[in-house]
């Protein structure tokens, strides 16, 4: 199965459904996004819609509901989890200003002492 992201105002992810692979193929058999495409704006009249990988091979991100897709980086990025918290530019995913510690304990962000805390 092929996942789509529907694409609302601002970018925003609003939907992620599947397509049967069947639907992507063109006349010599092979996969394409514009054929899925196609097929899910007859089917809906929504025009706006973003193939998305769920292992990650293309987009950076498999695409949640309120992610945003960024048409120059051609990436999903999920929803900034901390104003402090920093796009990292190669995996579009955030990150926290100090590295969590890596001594395998549990440790959650605070943002007010701008930190990780241990559980």
């Amino acid at each position: 199965m092929a996942h789509f992201a529907k694409i609302g105002l601002n970018s925003k992810v609003i939907q992620v459904v599947t397509v049967n692979n069947n639907e992507l193929l063109d006349s010599n058999g092979i996969e394409q996004e514009v054929n899925g495409i196609n097929f899910l704006t007859n089917l809906t009249g929504w025009a706006i819609w973003k193939q998305t990988s769920y292992n990650g091979n293309f987009r950076k991100n498999f695409a949640g509901i309120g992610y945003t897709y960024d048409e120059d980086k051609d990436a999903f990025i999920p929803k900034k989890p901390f104003a402090s918290w920093i796009l990292n530019e190669t995996t579009c995913n955030w990150e926290a200003p100090i590295a969590i510690p890596d001594d395998n304990g549990i440790y959650i962000w605070n943002e007010t002492l701008q930190n990780w805390e241990q559980k």
